[in-house]
């Protein structure tokens, strides 16, 4: 399964944020806002210094997206 960030930047454009006011206010390094945009994998600290700024739960700013391969034998 691959990760998706893709609510995570729907949040912030409904916060009138932007990337790097997320990455300063939340303690993030710029690494790991680069493998955010890039939908790589963060440790869960880093999660968690997002939601605590953004008053949200992991599940308002992530998701997991199924792979095309699991997708074919699901449906076999």
């Amino acid at each position: 399964m691959k990760m998706s960030y893709n609510k995570l930047w729907k949040l912030l454009i409904d916060k009138n944020m932007k990337k790097s006011d997320l990455r300063k206010n939340a303690g993030i390094s710029s690494s790991s806002l680069a493998k955010l945009t890039k939908d790589g994998n963060v440790t869960t600290e880093v999660l968690a210094k997002i939601c605590n700024e953004l008053h949200c739960d992991v599940g308002d700013i992530m998701e997991f997206v199924p792979d095309k391969e699991s997708k074919v034998k699901q449906e076999s």
